[in-house]
């Protein structure tokens, strides 16, 4: 890893695989001092022993918690290493904010997202049930402007605060495929940098997903109540599939297969995701996530299940706590959140363990083990929550709930988080994603640039070497002629000289087939309570066809969401190959 922000330009060399290893520390000091050290605070351990203390109830538990995050075995998510024993005290990172269909209501609902921004949570709203545009408003006489100048709005005032001072504002803006604003929806983000603060999402369900199925493009699907305007299955699918390519956006949310798994379904519909689409969370319920380093639990090239196990016992105990411990930012969000108790218990480090267990993420072997490591953590999780429950009560609305013969301590237990800062406290892959590219240049990280090398990559790659035969000098040029071959191409698959066994093992994201990013998707899919934020990479060259392609495909998989990323079809993006202007 290797600080380039601010640091001399080397012209006319490439830097060394020991030059990247030297300065590795330096991506973790810039974290720790732009996100989490507080006042008095110089170190990683001293953040850990503030969290630990501040959430455990004696000593003993104070350890644990300690233990679990030094060792880096367990992170949760950014607000509890920021603000737990702070004043601020809000520790989570999952909102959903209702947005009714009134002007007092919508304002009401910016004003508490800047609230949840400045404490450094991140906020999903669903614009549904604003009127469309051209309707009549009764209390003016006047017209609506809809629901898509409003997200405008949000922007803006995301815009102007910092997440806690130390973290830019988030936001998912949802609209139902049943809007009779969708196409305006759809061509919202159309030119890079517009409603920048929001990632966009198409709520759709069954019904329309089998009218695209069969093809039935020309059926009218809605027909404005105040214009008497048309729109098809079609126009809605090619302005899908057109911003998909285009731009990465919008992504898919899949209503009825979300729904069918809402754990407290007497409590409504669940029409609305965090920023990241991996909670779906029914209005004002906050949530608090925390990832398991799977590579930390992988002991010579084998799976350590009971330090698994003991991990997932530590971080429900450790996120529950977190529930009772935490200030706020509305009394709304407490209610709702204490009502079901909902934690977001999941994985960093998949890809970095599969390649020290030697399967392929590609592979049919790399998914089953996959899918057994998520029944594993989600059996485990269940379990430590029922003895919780058992011992100190299940959540209030446990008796509306799926889970009313079997008591627990909480509604639902286990996502899958995208991790990108923790996973680089952590030092390992990022939730269950395959590594972009074994050697890259991460941007825009606490406002700075850096050029990050996988270690289990290095090492690999350093074991193969230096069993070829080659003398020192030359296994360390091949070692350097590797990492900058993979940070300028992001692949090895084009180095004859590495053996075939080693580079059918070390595939990065490009590598790996979209459906074959879908199919692992779907694979921990199984096992996960809520949902899974994942980018489905395509290459460039990748085609519309291609895309409507993958989206039936997550659909038909029982997916609850689907992201994809054409290669090239946004220029401002936080992961790249070599950048020339910041290294030569």
């Amino acid at each position: 890893m290797f600080n380039t922000s601010g640091a001399p330009k080397t012209l006319g060399r490439k830097k060394t695989a020991r030059e990247y290893q030297m300065n590795s520390s330096q991506v973790t000091d810039s974290i720790l001092s732009a996100r989490y050290l507080r006042q008095g605070e110089k170190t990683f351990e001293d953040i850990c022993h503030r969290v630990a203390w501040a959430l455990a109830e004696d000593e003993v538990e104070a350890k644990i918690f300690f233990d679990v995050m030094v060792s880096l075995r367990f992170l949760p998510n950014s607000p509890t290493l920021m603000n737990a024993g702070t004043h601020l005290g809000q520790l989570s990172a999952c909102f959903v904010l209702p947005v009714p269909d009134s002007i007092n209501g919508i304002f009401d609902a910016m004003k508490n997202g800047a609230i949840i921004h400045k404490t450094g949570g991140g906020t999903g709203y669903n614009f549904s049930h604003i009127r469309p545009q051209g309707s009549r408003v009764r209390s003016t006489d006047g017209v609506a402007s809809g629901p898509v100048s409003f997200m405008g709005i949000f922007n803006a005032a995301t815009e102007v605060i910092r997440q806690g001072g130390r973290r830019r504002g988030a936001n998912m803006g949802i609209l139902n495929v049943w809007h009779p604003d969708i196409l305006s929806f759809l061509s919202a983000k159309a030119r890079e940098g517009d409603i920048a603060n929001f990632n966009i999402s198409v709520m759709v369900d069954d019904k329309f997903m089998e009218l695209v199925s069969r093809k039935m493009y020309d059926r009218i699907w809605i027909t404005s109540p105040y214009s008497g305007e048309t729109i098809t299955v079609g126009q809605i699918w090619s302005g899908i599939v057109g911003g998909i390519w285009n731009t990465g956006e919008p992504g898919l949310l899949f209503y009825d297969e979300i729904n069918r798994h809402n754990p407290v379904p007497d409590f409504g519909i669940i029409d609305t995701t965090n920023p990241c689409g991996e909670q779906p969370l029914l209005p004002y319920e906050s949530c608090v996530l925390g990832s398991i380093n799977l590579a930390s639990c992988i002991r010579n090239g084998i799976l350590d299940e009971d330090t698994l196990n003991e991990t997932v016992r530590t971080g429900v105990r450790f996120l529950d706590t977190v529930i009772d411990k935490n200030v706020y930012p509305i009394p709304e969000i407490a209610e709702a959140t204490k009502k079901t108790r909902k934690i977001g218990l999941g994985l960093m480090g998949v890809h970095d363990a599969l390649l020290m267990v030697g399967l392929p993420y590609d592979s049919a072997e790399g998914r089953a083990w996959c899918e057994h490591v998520m029944r594993t953590v989600t059996d485990t999780a269940v379990d430590e929550s029922h003895c919780r429950a058992e011992k100190i009560g299940a959540f209030p609305a446990w008796k509306e709930s799926i889970w009313k013969e079997f008591p627990l301590r909480n509604a639902a237990l286990t996502s899958i988080a995208p991790t990108g800062t923790l996973s680089l406290l952590a030092g390992c892959s990022s939730g269950i994603e395959p590594v972009f590219s074994f050697a890259y240049t991460r941007r825009n990280t606490v406002g700075k640039t850096f050029i990050i090398v996988n270690p289990v990559f290095q090492a690999g790659l350093e074991k193969t070497l230096s069993g070829s035969g080659l003398s020192r000098s030359e296994q360390r040029k091949r070692t350097e002629e590797a990492i900058n071959h993979v940070h300028e191409r992001g692949t090895i698959q084009d180095l004859n000289w590495l053996p075939q066994k080693f580079r059918a093992l070390f595939k990065t994201a490009l590598d790996i087939h979209w459906r074959d990013h879908i199919l692992m998707q779907a694979a921990f899919q199984k096992h996960v309570h809520a949902s899974i934020s994942k980018t489905i990479n395509m290459p460039n060259t990748a085609t519309r066809e291609e895309c409507e392609e993958a989206l039936l495909m997550a659909w038909s998989h029982k997916l609850k969401g689907i992201t994809i990323y054409r290669v090239g079809s946004r220029q401002n993006v936080v992961l790249t190959l070599k950048d020339d202007t910041v290294l030569d």
